[in-house]
């Protein structure tokens, strides 16, 4: 009897992955290295509530790196 595929595991990743170095934080989806890297093993639960701060993270580096986002307001040199 075949077995069921197993349901695919929900991310945060949106394909942009660069680590900010000095925080660790990927800027596009706000986890660490190491949350990537163990998010297949994580549990349900573990996953959730990683998911649950991503936007605070993401929102945090955001306020205190602006320019290292494309989102955000353009630089003095941008707007000449």
């Amino acid at each position: 009897m075949p077995q069921a595929t197993p349901a695919p595991i929900a991310t945060p990743c949106v394909r942009i992955c660069t680590l900010e170095p000095m925080s660790g934080i990927c800027l596009g989806c706000g986890r660490t290295m190491r949350e990537i890297g163990s998010w297949p093993s994580l549990s349900p639960q573990a996953r959730a509530a990683i998911m649950e701060s991503l936007s605070a993270r993401l929102d945090r580096l955001r306020a205190a790196q602006p320019g290292l986002f494309l989102d955000g307001p353009p630089d003095d040199d941008d707007a000449r």
